[in-house]
């Protein structure tokens, strides 16, 4: 089994992002420490979380051996110990620090946020109306501009009218003729087609996924108007498919131009029922569609809901690659479609990001933030002076921002109570200091104090539920210090050990001259290794190697001769090079300075030359495995001057807990 380096683990987290946050082991005795360093606790949880975070879930059935277990301890110890330096240094106190975690943080709390959770609700929701198509017909009743309550009761009225109609045996699709105010009923009798989830605005939509087929709708309110909604079908969706097609145009405003050019799709189908016929040369010849005429007709992958109605059903009608549709007319003209391909509805996690964009585009965001604002006042217990909010908000609702302090004061209502939360009391002249520190303006309709005294509430109670999940969730602030102390780890390791160890030379070849021994040559030759991938290429290698000594003008020709020539059948490697780290020369006949030999069933050829015996390097011929071994030097150094400066004593009892917990 093999368990990951805390450290290294902190360092791939922080360096590559991973924002995982699987659950955290339960361990016991929390408030009995697993250790002291320098007279600070450290939990047991901690310890667990992090070991638990790190190691191998496959591997992990078969138990944590005590051996594993000390190692890790010991590297978590070296871990907290670096932290604790890196407090003491004030590099929690620094502007990159501060910067740095507070981006981290945004990110980190994302997931454990009211918001986040009713978001992943809607982006599900979503999801699964997409595995649904729904076509529907609608009647719409407008509002009048400028509309006021007595206007939208009219329309009301009128729709609940004609619903009655339809109660009593009307045909909506007729109706849609006469009452409609959506501009196509008069060309689609209220048919709108197939379409799926996110396609509609969400009144519409939540309707109409919650009709039956042939039901009929209350009227349904919606930035348009009221809707009268009948669901006509419902089909699993089809996924997507991509068609290509020909085009003969339809001119309105020549009364003969739908006869000529029914005829002409006529002639053009008839045409490519010949088994002679190539598709792409019809297109070329007779499409026109100019955009798609010169590409076999070929035009972008769609679904549901995106192309007109006629076209769209008749492309899902296809089954069969290749298969060719009878002549379909829509408002642009006569199409003949071919099926290109098919394939279904992409998974949960393809679509969510465009799930998302979508739903935080239209008025779900809105709801979804209402909904944040209700949970957030219920939770933190909420209380609003509604008596003074309404007093403000007729004072202030026509004024600008840059008003309010001035206008506040002169009605001397800075002392005044605005709201409660979480028993905190919140007066006027907070909201005051609010708006001089917020310079963003909100761009929201609406009367103006309504506006800033919403974002101030706002942001009071998104404070206090980011600090109440600091305080009340374990995971998330397990999870805030893991990237708290792996910043300020990888902090002090970039001063001390890192830049350190890289840019002190005089420390570097210091270092070297004490371990010389450490930076030895073995037996090297200069040589000439041929690896010989196609075997009816060996000869022709062979005769030109053979009788040569090496030398770097040998190896240029060799390159330039056969392999230029053959770039498939050799691999090269030439230059000094260790005898013992050369899978061909350390088989080889040191004496002989031409042989072939053969590795592993393939064969080599070899020129070998000059032979030099191992020896010390000079410090820049290892200079990176200098710093290296240093900065790990370094390292070692700061681990052993931490341990005086903060002693450390480990709780043996709790120790065993955290052990068995582990293996658990």
């Amino acid at each position: 089994m093999i368990y990951r380096s805390i450290s290294a683990f902190l360092f791939t987290l922080i360096l590559f992002g991973s924002f995982a946050s699987p659950t955290m082991a339960q361990a016991q005795s929390p408030d009995n420490p697993l250790m002291t360093l320098g007279g600070q606790d450290i939990s047991i949880d901690e310890f667990v979380y992090l070991l638990g975070k790190g190691n191998n879930t496959e591997s992990n059935a078969a138990g944590l051996s005590r051996e594993e277990f000390d190692e890790n301890l010991d590297m978590f110890i070296n871990f907290k110990l670096k932290v604790l330096e890196a407090e003491a240094l004030g590099l929690d106190e620094t502007d990159e620090f501060k910067s740095e975690f507070a981006s981290f943080k945004e990110t980190l709390k994302a997931p454990f946020l009211i918001k986040n959770s009713l978001e992943e609700g809607e982006l599900r929701k979503a999801y699964s109306r997409m595995q649904e198509v729904i076509r529907a017909s609608h009647i719409l009743f407008r509002f009048p501009p400028n509309a006021n309550a007595d206007d939208s009761l009219i329309v009301l009225k009128m729709a609940l009218k004609v619903k009655q109609e339809i109660q009593n045996g009307g045909d909506l699709n007729a109706l849609a003729i006469e009452y409609s105010e959506d501009p196509s009923a008069k060309s689609n009798k209220g048919d709108l087609g197939y379409f799926t989830a996110l396609q509609m605005v969400q009144p519409f939509e939540d309707a109409a996924y919650t009709l039956q087929t042939g039901q009929v709708s209350d009227p349904v309110l919606t930035s348009f108007g009221y809707h009268i909604i009948k669901v006509q079908d419902r089909l699993p969706n089809p996924g997507q498919v991509q068609v290509s097609h020909i085009l003969v145009r339809v001119d309105e405003n020549d009364p003969k131009s739908d006869d000529l050019a029914r005829r002409k799709i006529s002639d053009i189908y008839a045409e490519i029922q010949k088994p002679t016929t190539i598709w792409e040369d019809i297109v070329k010849n007779y499409s026109e569609d100019p955009a798609t005429s010169q590409n076999g007709g070929i035009l972008p992958w769609f679904t549901v809901g995106n192309m007109i109605p006629e076209f769209e059903m008749a492309a899902f009608s296809l089954t069969e690659i290749g298969e060719v549709s009878p002549p379909v007319k829509t408002r642009y003209g006569y199409h003949i479609l071919r099926l290109e391909e098919k394939k279904p509805i992409d998974s949960f996690e393809e679509m969510e990001d465009l799930i998302r964009s979508r739903i935080l585009r239209d008025s779900r965001s809105t709801m979804i933030q209402s909904q944040v604002l209700a949970i957030q006042k219920a939770r933190y217990g909420f209380q609003e002076n509604e008596s003074l909010v309404d007093q403000l908000s007729q004072q202030l609702n026509n004024q600008p921002k840059s008003s309010f302090p001035a206008k506040i004061q002169a009605l001397g209502l800075g002392k005044d109570l605005l709201f409660t939360a979480k028993g905190q009391q919140y007066l006027v002249e907070d909201f005051v200091k609010y708006l001089t520190e917020d310079e963003v303006s909100p761009k929201t309709r609406g009367g103006t104090f309504d506006i800033w005294y919403d974002r101030y509430s706002g942001s009071i109670l998104s404070d206090l539920e980011e600090k109440d999940l600091e305080t009340n969730n374990k995971e998330y602030s397990m999870l805030l210090k893991e990237y708290r102390d792996g910043i300020l780890l990888f902090s002090l390791m970039n001063d001390q050990v890192w830049q350190k160890g890289l840019l002190d030379s005089i420390g570097q070849r210091n270092y070297f001259d004490q371990n010389k021994a450490s930076y030895q040559w073995k037996n090297r030759a200069h040589a000439l290794v041929v690896k010989v991938l196609d075997p009816s290429k060996k000869d022709a290698a062979k005769t030109f190697l053979q009788g040569k000594s090496y030398s770097e003008s040998l190896v240029d020709d060799f390159e330039d001769q056969l392999v230029n020539t053959n770039p498939m059948a050799y691999q090269l490697r030439a230059g000094l090079m260790e005898i013992e780290e050369n899978e061909a020369l350390s088989q080889a006949d040191p004496t002989l300075e031409f042989q072939e030999i053969t590795v592993a069933e393939t064969p080599y050829l070899l020129v070998i030359g000059q032979k030099i015996p191992s020896g010390p390097k000079k410090f820049d011929e290892t200079r990176g495995a200098v710093i290296r071994d240093y900065q790990e030097y370094l390292d070692s150094q700061l681990i052993e001057e931490l341990k005086k400066k903060y002693p450390v004593k480990v709780n043996n009892q709790v120790k065993e807990e955290a052990f068995i917990s582990l293996n658990q």
